[in-house]
């Protein structure tokens, strides 16, 4: 499995290769994770890295100049430990690892399966890379195209994911199949609110709000910061929740909104801490604003039993169903005003959470993924064959 990324950071994308990776592990198949050199290794599945590149510490998402020597790295490593693993099948996370796949998969005539989370071309876009329309973006997306028909096989984490591909990049419908994140609800599960919340510092008596995830623009971060900023005169006992990184930028502005007292930051919060942490809510948020790319905390939302605003998406339907409260698309005081009505309705919102876990429960465990993934091998290595 190749993950060329600083695996584990606890973040979605690497959530989704430790769950995938350990699923298989559980029902006795053979995994390797082949990553970078910074995160740490988590239980149970096997981890081989890159050399120690000691300049190099960048945790969060998003393009870097430094990748391509990374990957470079992150080759040679992948196919020397190929040497020795002697694996049936390529198992590649993310572009630059579908890049990498496709060249092993020509040196050791493997089967290459794509795990796609999402356009490379939109998410340089969004984390302002380059300019739309610039060289760069046009050179990114037809370097995404050949990367995309260079699989064997696809995997999309939503919907929108899978017909992204096949509308803008030519990819036949037979290739890709959506198998949407799922979550592990014997970890993620209702616990002591009164115990998350003072192992946080937050009142018992609080109505509070949690968001886990990434800080960025394009996860709704400034969203969420205006809409409490009109929570604010309608309920004077919330307080925000919000755990994550790199928060320093937000945690400024938050401070110059005179927000400060009303959010605690937590900074990024260890994956097996973010049951419990989570469980401190009422509700949660998600105001992701990438219409295609996967949402994978919604999955541990729903598993804790929370309610879960989110801006009105196909991807965030997908998931939640008639079980999402959905605000107007990019609007800071629709989820304002979400937030506000859900919170002064507790027969709802118990509800919801009570509904949210059942649907976690039965239709998003990663035990029925990974028998869906083992089924998408087991056809590539037979066609392979």
């Amino acid at each position: 499995m190749l993950a060329p990324t600083p695996y584990f950071a606890d973040r979605g994308c690497h959530v989704r290769i430790y769950e995938e990776a350990k699923a298989l592990t559980a029902l006795g198949h053979e995994v390797c994770i082949v990553t970078y050199h910074l995160g740490r290794d988590l239980p149970g599945v096997r981890v081989v890295r890159i050399p120690e590149i000691p300049w190099y510490r960048k945790l969060e998402a998003g393009p870097s100049w430094h990748k391509p020597y990374l990957d470079l790295l992150l080759l040679i490593k992948a196919y020397k430990t190929a040497l020795s693993f002697h694996p049936d099948i390529i198992h590649a996370h993310l572009h630059e690892g579908a890049l990498i796949g496709y060249i092993l998969k020509r040196l050791l005539r493997l089967p290459l399966l794509f795990d796609y989370q999402g356009s490379l071309s939109g998410e340089s876009l969004n984390h302002g890379f380059f300019g739309k329309e610039s060289l760069l973006h046009k050179l990114f997306v037809k370097a995404e195209r050949a990367i995309n028909l260079g699989a064997d096989a696809i995997i999309t984490s939503s919907g929108a994911g899978r017909a992204e591909l096949i509308r803008d990049f030519g990819v036949s419908a037979d290739k890709a199949t959506t198998l949407i994140d799922g979550v592990d609800t014997d970890i993620f599960k209702p616990c002591s609110r009164e115990v998350a919340r003072r192992t946080l510092g937050i009142r018992e008596e609080s109505k509070v709000v949690v968001y886990l995830g990434l800080f960025n623009h394009y996860q709704g971060v400034d969203s969420i910061l205006d809409a409490i900023s009109m929570v604010r005169g309608a309920l004077p006992n919330v307080h925000f929740l919000l755990m994550g990184f790199p928060e320093q930028e937000y945690q400024r502005k938050a401070a110059k909104m005179g927000l400060d007292e009303m959010i605690t930051f937590t900074g990024r919060v260890p994956y097996d801490s973010a049951p419990l942490y989570l469980c401190a809510g009422n509700i949660a948020v998600s105001p992701k604003l990438a219409r295609t790319e996967a949402n994978g905390k919604l999955f541990n939302y729903m598993a804790c039993g929370l309610p879960t605003v989110v801006f009105d998406s196909v991807v965030n339907r997908e998931i939640l169903a008639d079980d999402g409260i959905y605000a107007e698309y990019g609007s800071a005081p629709s989820l304002a005003g979400c937030m506000i009505d859900a919170l002064k309705d507790e027969t709802l919102i118990a509800e919801i959470g009570l509904r949210s876990r059942q649907r976690a429960v039965k239709l998003h465990s990663w035990s029925a993924r990974v028998t869906q993934l083992v089924g998408i091998y087991r056809k590539l290595i037979s066609t392979d064959n």
